[in-house]
């Protein structure tokens, strides 16, 4: 039986935090979107990845610091709020659960086209149903596989990294940064390329099972995403180095094909590999994360009240996880990986930028203000930026969540509430 007020186990220390936001990062951009990246952005694609990382940082410091003030599941949809209102709150909430939905549906359809190409859809729904299954029983179960998953990952990556760097197909003229497609080309790239760092925030959303948020979650975000980034730029190099940004936009699996094009054949199936655990990596996190602010908006009634009830033995939302996963694996069984990136992207950068709004708020000092303006204007910017198609299909769904929250607060009548702090 389940318990709506049973709070959530706090099992989770720096190392855990650190693995966790490592594992909704790595995998996803390095895989999946370096290809689509250069496409847009030509010559400026590490550019791209530039103003994604800055953009990044900046969202990562004003998480952290709005996580260590409010140590609970929900993230932004909470920060937001407390901080805005109960409408800018649900907005971020809705714009996470809708965006991040997509991002769990393509990349359990990444697992099955890496691991089954012609069964992908029945792989990607195997996938999503294993992976709940371990997120029901606890969060330090799943910390324990992102464990073994980053540590794979990384390793494949290592080698890919050395295999590229040390052929004789690579060129160090290929590195030159330009920008043959334009400033815009950039900003789409970048639009694309954040779609790959944005799990640093997965430990905000878990904040109410970290051990001593308040210390714990600024020092793990800021770590997570540094790691991530040298690790993202040294493989952006080296893959660019043997494969020139023509041959990376051009190539439907970029880590594969500079392996090939390096001499290193024998590699492939073990990149090919990599990418599938990276890819089950990511979905596991995302599912912890989509479920955790499935929760928060659920004890406001944003969401069904029966989605707020806490396991009483492993202490975690269980009945929020089986739905997310119920709603990703139809999605995963009858949707197209494509496309997903950019409407995920637009989600999560309306997210964020709502995030920073909501740090702006901590401080009235100019410092302490520059970071979350920063941030908050990059969101705008990139998301923006992002193609039309995903411009208009964010924007659409953005708009509905506001239809059914006007309906929602109408319904309730003048003397109801909107939750939380309304």
């Amino acid at each position: 039986m389940t318990q709506p007020g049973t709070p959530l186990r706090r099992a989770l220390g720096v190392r855990d935090a650190v693995l966790v936001g490592l594992g909704s990062m790595i995998g996803a951009g390095v895989f999946a979107v370096l290809g689509p990246a250069a496409r847009v952005a030509g010559t400026g694609v590490l550019y791209a990845l530039a103003v994604a990382a800055v953009v990044a940082y900046c969202n990562a410091m004003s998480s952290a610091r709005l996580a260590a003030v409010y140590p609970v599941s929900g993230g932004t949809y909470v920060y937001g709020r407390e901080r805005l209102g109960p409408f800018w709150g649900y907005l971020a909430g809705w714009a996470f659960v809708v965006g991040k939905s997509a991002s769990c549906a393509a990349m359990a359809l990444t697992v099955g086209t890496y691991v089954w190409p012609g069964q992908a859809h029945a792989v990607a729904v195997a996938a999503v149903v294993a992976l709940t299954a371990v997120n029901c029983f606890g969060v330090q179960k799943s910390a324990w596989l992102t464990r073994i998953v980053v540590a794979v990952v990384l390793a494949v990556l290592a080698a890919v990294v050395v295999a590229c760097a040390g052929s004789g197909s690579a060129e160090a003229g290929r590195l030159a940064p330009g920008l043959s497609e334009g400033e815009s080309g950039v900003l789409s790239g970048a639009g694309l390329l954040f779609f790959a760092f944005a799990g640093y925030a997965r430990v905000a959303t878990l904040g109410e099972e970290v051990r001593d948020p308040a210390r714990t979650i600024p020092r793990a975000i800021p770590m997570a995403l540094g790691i991530t980034l040298v690790v993202y730029a040294a493989v952006g190099a080296a893959t660019v180095a043997v494969l020139g940004v023509d041959g990376l936009a051009r190539a439907s699996a970029p880590l594969a094909d500079a392996v090939r094009a390096a001499g290193g054949d024998g590699l492939v199936p073990v990149v090919r590999a990599g990418a599938a655990v990276a890819a089950l990596g990511s979905l596991l996190a995302l599912i912890l994360g989509v479920s955790r602010t499935t929760l928060a908006m659920a004890r406001d009634r944003h969401l069904p009240g029966a989605l707020a009830a806490v396991h009483p033995r492993f202490q975690v939302p269980r009945r929020a996880e089986l739905t997310v996963g119920a709603v990703v694996a139809v999605v995963a069984a009858f949707g197209d990986v494509r496309g997903a990136i950019g409407f995920s992207s637009f989600g999560v950068l309306v997210y964020y930028a709502i995030a920073n709004a909501s740090a702006w708020t901590l401080s009235s000092a100019v410092r302490a203000r520059a970071l979350p303006a920063l941030g908050a204007a990059g969101c705008l910017a990139l998301a923006c930026s992002l193609p039309v198609s995903s411009v208009a299909a964010g924007a659409g769904v953005i708009a509905l969540g506001v239809l059914a929250y006007v309906v929602r607060l109408r319904a309730r009548g003048a003397h109801g509430t909107t939750g939380g702090s309304a």
